[in-house]
């Protein structure tokens, strides 16, 4: 039996998971949970990476102290976000998050001097203002900088002291030519960016190196530190048993798309924002954000809490409501009331507005699912290929009613699982499958089950 230590951190929360990895079949147990959030630094939305490393630290020492000695690390985040390291490869100022309201203004910049269509044709990535492209353009700190780390891996730096840019988090930059998988000098140019900036590209599976002396004798143990699928998605998506149909990762955030062995990156795929980035053996994930569970998040939390989110399931089956609103409007991304701003866009459009718990409810599944509706449709168009399921992937895939409504809506096969679908493409990257399909493939269907609706 071998153990395996993943670090899942997303924006509001991070936990690390073991995976025990025996005669092919893996199996999971949390260790440490902990929180993570933005702090307002000299007027900036920030991260606090040096205190999010502590707390991986201290997961470490609780791996420990539960009885597991992992021979693996591995770290997986969220996308975009970096560190600038100068000479003496100490951080230049804060870590800026993509939510800081700075990123509009340099990203419309850059787009002045450089079109969105010939950018699109090259890294392949749907308009965000917060892509690190736009964000190095107007970074004063690049003159001091030797060296650009995307968060995930900056902390793989903190724990070996050894810098590199793992490939499926790099792909979400901007920085790279889609096509090549490398960094494209055309667009370091056109931003003012030195390429020495840039460590090689690393791919999946990569021994990045052994812990620091120092942090080993911290933790009580040592290992290496693996370059798995350090995008969070990235690592999702290696862990669907079903890489030949559609794959929906189901949180906060919805991601629909499919596994490609090359980008698409004509004008009809920019024209519907869908994404080009990058897999764990060097294939493309072709998706499309679409608004996901953060509106029943939000309403959960308007109502005070007064309903579980499985109550809210039962509420809105018993009481339906068919009417259905455009999630992903700019106004459901974070508004001071999420069920007032729904009520308000159906008086809008003078329809009468679901009053009920459960008739809200309803409204925001059936909405999703029409929403997965119209994303599987341009997929479908852009590949030219007719699949024939949708595989839902992490925590949102435990919602039945929503399963159904999605299979209904979309004429597929909804087959959801695994659950914890990050943590497991991380953990399947340490123990050597994540370039090894059969290998991969062998493993999920030994350790997991999927429900079909």
């Amino acid at each position: 039996m071998s153990c395996h230590l993943a670090v899942d951190i997303g924006a509001s929360s991070g936990r690390l998971i073991v995976g025990l990895y025996n005669n092919g079949k893996l199996e999971l147990e949390e260790v440490y949970r902990f929180k993570n959030q933005l702090v307002s630094t000299d007027g900036r939305s920030c991260w606090d990476l040096n205190g999010l490393f502590n707390q991986i630290l201290e997961g470490m020492r609780q791996c420990k102290a539960a009885g597991y000695l992992p021979e693996t690390i591995g770290i997986d985040t969220w996308g975009c976000d970096y560190v600038l390291l100068d000479q003496d490869q100490t951080p230049i100022g804060h870590p800026i998050a993509y939510r800081d309201d700075r990123h509009e203004q340099s990203a419309a910049s850059f787009l002045n001097k450089y079109s969105s269509e010939n950018l699109y044709a090259i890294n392949g990535l749907q308009y965000q203002p917060f892509n690190t492209l736009f964000q190095l353009y107007q970074d004063e700190r690049l003159e001091q900088a030797e060296n650009f780390l995307m968060v995930p891996d900056y902390l793989n730096f903190l724990l070996s002291g050894k810098t590199c840019n793992e490939y499926t988090n790099l792909s979400t930059s901007g920085l790279l030519d889609c096509k090549t998988r490398k960094p494209s000098t055309k667009l370091l140019n056109a931003a003012g960016i030195s390429s020495d900036l840039l460590c090689p590209v690393t791919p999946v599976g990569e021994v990045i190196g052994n812990l620091r002396p120092d942090i080993a004798q911290s933790v009580g143990f040592d290992c290496k530190v693996v370059a798995v699928p350090s995008h969070d998605t990235a690592s999702a998506y290696l862990a669907s048993p079903f890489k030949d149909q559609i794959i929906l990762s189901s949180g906060t955030w919805s991601l629909l798309g499919a596994i490609l062995d090359e980008p698409i990156t004509e004008e009809a795929a920019r024209a519907v924002n869908f994404t080009n980035e990058g897999c764990a053996n060097g294939q493309i994930r072709l998706l499309k954000n679409v608004m996901g569970l953060w509106i029943i998040q939000e309403v959960f939390r308007n109502l005070d809490g007064r309903y579980s989110f499985a109550k809210l399931v039962e509420l809105a089956r018993n009481d339906p409501y068919e009417e259905i609103f455009d999630v992903n409007k700019a106004c459901f991304l974070h508004p001071d009331n999420m069920i007032e701003t729904i009520q308000n866009d159906y008086r809008q459009r003078n329809i009468a507005p679901p009053l009920t718990p459960g008739q809200i409810a309803d409204a925001v599944y059936r909405s999703l699912a029409y929403a997965y509706r119209q994303a599987v449709l341009q997929l479908e168009d852009l590949t030219g290929k007719m699949y024939s399921a949708i595989n839902i992937i992490g925590g949102g895939c435990q919602n039945g009613y929503l399963n159904e409504l999605i299979a209904r809506e979309t004429g597929k096969t909804v087959l959801a699982g695994p659950v914890e679908a990050t943590a497991v493409g991380n953990l399947l990257a340490q123990i050597n499958a994540a370039n090894d399909p059969a290998l991969c493939q062998s493993i999920l269907e030994n350790s997991f089950q999927s429900t079909a609706y």
